[in-house]
């Protein structure tokens, strides 16, 4: 199989192009790959290596018989639904020069990117299809995940990256529970968590040539979900024009979208405001072994050798880490607050939600509003109630480690 270009070595930012910068940024902000208009490769590896962080390679024919097949169906989609007309030229390309054209510019870039989208789509739906006709159970498929996981990030640590920490586990049976019974939208399905890997490195500048090794030995960019992205650490147009070697590529034509400066927070009403961290899901492309496909249905045979797994990750530098253990940031906090919200709502149900308590503040707006609070009482020269009993929560409280794997 094609190897991907320089395994074991992070690549400085300084050599980055503008491929490599979009794919960190697809992770920060949370997009859809359906939503660019082109991709950036420069060089056919980049397609190469590309195709490999799919589990798709170059140099086995299977594989590429299986792209063509793809881009067959993509083509057939496309004419049939919307006659959209392709170039014979086009249709003629293999996957990598497909890509490079979609690179390029004008028609025939627009028809390759077009294609690629919907061939990214047929491939998604196909390898969900094959995991439900695989004889493997949920507990198998996490194995290959972590496998995988555990070895490139693994081979990272031993090449000496800037990594200081790593976590790795699986959501427990209690977790789950409390999560599904605290979410509005409490079905199982939503679940994204249920394998969670948490990488800390050494300095915040160490983030993005992580992130970006990730993204070409362990999981493909295309394949992180949408909307599901918290970046509560990078200001992106401010940190990229910081950076000499990124601010050229801050107003160019090709990029895909505006670069916003905000940051892309969390949508979890338990997590405090002073909680920083860079979190994402991908459906991890994972290569079916062969004795499981040999095992499968017949018909299974035309759907390929790759099935998605749903993980969770998150990357966040050492001084961060330290501070999110502070105060209401806390994990702990965390899920003392996630717990009282589910004993309200077990207890009292839709009006539990209604009497969810605000978001945490922080402690320099507490204590001024502690102090707004006291001022006032005084000016009404009114004796203070005597304060209301309230029976402690006997349940015994879960213990998470403190190095979590993810927030839930």
């Amino acid at each position: 199989m094609v190897s991907q270009s320089a395994p074991g070595k992070l690549k400085p930012i300084k050599d980055w192009s503008l491929a490599d910068l979009e794919a960190v940024r697809l992770l920060l902000r949370g997009d859809s790959i359906i939503d660019w208009h082109r991709l950036n490769f420069e060089q056919e590896q980049q397609a190469v290596d590309f195709l490999a962080a799919n589990e798709l390679y170059a140099d086995q024919p299977g594989d590429l018989a299986r792209a063509a097949r793809l881009k067959a169906d993509a083509i057939e989609y496309l004419r049939r639904h919307f006659e959209f007309p392709i170039p014979k030229a086009i249709e003629r390309m293999n996957v990598v020069e497909l890509m490079m054209t979609a690179s390029g510019r004008g028609h025939k870039q627009l028809c390759a990117c077009t294609i690629l989208k919907c061939m990214h789509i047929i491939h998604h739906l196909e390898g969900r299809e094959l995991l439900f006709m695989l004889p493997l159970s949920d507990q198998e498929v996490f194995h290959l995940v972590e496998e995988k996981v555990y070895r490139v990030v693994g081979g990272m640590l031993a090449a000496g990256m800037p990594i200081t920490e790593f976590v790795g586990g699986r959501k427990n049976k209690f977790s789950l529970y409390t999560k599904l019974l605290s979410k509005d939208k409490n079905i199982a399905s939503q679940i994204y968590d249920k394998l969670r890997f948490r990488i800390v490195t050494r300095d915040r500048e160490d983030i993005f040539p992580i992130l970006h090794y990730l993204t070409r030995h362990l999981f493909a960019w295309n394949y992180a979900i949408p909307r599901e992205s918290t970046n509560t650490i990078f200001h992106l147009r401010s940190y990229c024009k910081s950076n000499p070697y990124l601010a050229r590529y801050i107003n160019d034509e090709r990029l895909n979208g505006n670069e916003e400066d905000a940051l892309t927070p969390s949508n979890n009403t338990f997590s405090d405001s002073n909680f920083h961290i860079i979190h994402f899901v991908v459906d991890l492309p994972l290569r079916v072994p062969k004795a499981v496909l040999d095992a499968a249905p017949a018909s299974a045979a035309a759907l390929g050798p790759v099935i998605f797994a749903l993980t969770e990750f998150q990357v966040i530098d050492r001084q961060t880490e330290s501070a999110n253990e502070l105060g209401e940031a806390s994990h702990e906090k965390y899920k003392e607050r996630q717990r009282q919200a589910v004993m309200r709502r077990l207890k009292l149900g839709a009006r539990g939600l209604d009497e969810r308590p605000a978001p945490p503040v922080s402690t320099e707006k507490a204590t001024e509003k502690a102090a707004e609070k006291a001022a006032e009482k005084a000016a009404e020269k009114k004796p203070s109630a005597a304060p209301e009993s309230k029976e402690k929560d006997r349940e015994p409280k879960e213990r998470e480690p403190k190095s979590r794997g993810g927030r839930g």
